[in-house]
């Protein structure tokens, strides 16, 4: 029987480098577990500061898999489930948990509305239609981070949040488009650069333990009501 091809040096190396790629992108279940911490301490700034990071994992651990042919050198190790996992973690189920322990919903719907989140989140992601042949997402993607970040900056009465929350989650099986500032093709420069001046801004209001004045929280409102108008004018064409 033939000996099966000894790996090269070279080759051992590009599987090191591939197999990091994925210890990379489940570094974000580390950060989420920190988030966590931090919740459970009550420390919102440094929560959002680490969900943060792991956002910025999320954003560059694909093309850095696709460049290095992570797919191909290791077929053993789905990097589609990894980041659905870590995506889980970190976008729906800490800060649901931070909905829930932040005060912000009244207190007998704290816990449901905690459970409704992590129920259609869950659903979400299981739903292989979650993204149009245009990369729009199909129906509220999800982002409980980003939702939880705004609860947290505007602090709105607690049955006001609590409506937000209940509309999101119904919104996740709605055929509304959310449109994906990085893969979207229509207006992607301009929708990369809201979202770079997005960062910046929620990096000031995290910095400002999440009490930054009119100015960053009115330019944080506008540009997501940019990105909301930019996926619902989608669907009037």
């Amino acid at each position: 029987m033939p000996e099966a091809p000894r790996e090269t040096p070279s080759g051992r190396l590009a599987t090191l480098a591939a197999f990091s790629v994925h210890v990379f992108t489940a570094s974000g279940a580390a950060l989420a577990l920190l988030a966590l911490a931090a919740a459970t301490n009550r420390d919102w700034p440094l929560m959002f500061a680490l969900l943060g990071i792991a956002l910025i994992v999320d954003g560059i651990d694909g093309t850095i898999a696709r460049r290095l042919r992570v797919a191909e050198r290791l077929p053993r190790w789905s990097g589609d489930t990894l980041d659905l996992v870590v995506d889980f973690v970190t976008y729906v189920f800490v800060p649901a948990y931070a909905i829930a322990a932040g005060a912000l919903l009244p207190p007998f719907l704290a816990l449901p509305g905690a459970i409704v989140i992590v129920v259609t989140g869950a659903l979400y992601f299981a739903d292989r239609r979650m993204k149009t042949a245009d990369y729009y997402f199909h129906g509220f993607p999800a982002v409980w981070n980003a939702a939880a970040f705004y609860l947290f900056l505007l602090r709105p009465e607690p049955w006001i949040a609590a409506l937000a929350v209940a509309v999101l989650a119904v919104a996740t099986f709605l055929p509304i488009p959310f449109v994906h500032p990085l893969r979207v093709g229509r207006f992607r420069i301009l929708n990369i650069v809201m979202l770079a001046a997005w960062s910046v801004l929620a990096v000031v209001a995290v910095s400002r333990g999440m009490m930054p004045g009119i100015w960053i929280t009115g330019g944080l409102c506008a540009i997501g009501l940019y990105f909301l108008g930019a996926g619902l004018l989608r669907r009037a064409e």
